[in-house]
């Protein structure tokens, strides 16, 4: 499991023409899944997500998590973060999961991250054509991958 998590002033998510997520100040999650992944990699990288620290705190050091800001969060799958370009240019998706493995544990991970910031966290909609929108603050972008833990 691999996650891309950008702070953002501002994130969106539009499907068909209507805007179907919206935050202000939080994360934007972009969540990779391969068929390997069980609820251990769930588990860290919920942990890790909502307990990361990133936000500035009174002295504009990065200090404070998501949880201590109390901010909002966007979870989007995101299949080609497993993308595979050792051969040719074409990427190959081979690597990563169809949605009856998928959707499952996407949602696990979003019910997790929930039950850990005590929030609601909005979401894209699984395989549908997104246009995500972000204002990404600082840049902050951090990857993080649930098999490669010293990444």
């Amino acid at each position: 499991m691999r996650v891309v998590i950008q702070r953002v002033s501002e994130a969106s998510v539009t499907i068909d023409g209507k805007k179907v997520a919206e935050i202000r100040k939080g994360l934007l999650v972009l969540l990779g899944i391969t068929d390997a992944d069980t609820q251990e990699d769930i588990d860290y990288l919920v942990r890790k997500t909502a307990n990361l620290r990133i936000f500035n705190d009174e002295n504009q050091v990065m200090n404070l998590s998501l949880k201590d800001v109390n901010a909002d969060a966007i979870v989007v799958s995101q299949f080609t973060l497993f993308a595979n370009v050792k051969k040719g240019n074409r990427p190959s998706y081979i690597n990563a999961s169809k949605p009856n493995i998928a959707i499952p544990l996407y949602e696990k991970f979003v019910a997790n991250l929930e039950l850990e910031i005590q929030k609601e966290i909005q979401t894209g909609r699984f395989g549908a054509d997104m246009k995500v929108c972000l204002l990404n603050d600082g840049p902050v972008t951090i990857i993080i991958d649930s098999k490669n833990r010293d990444f």
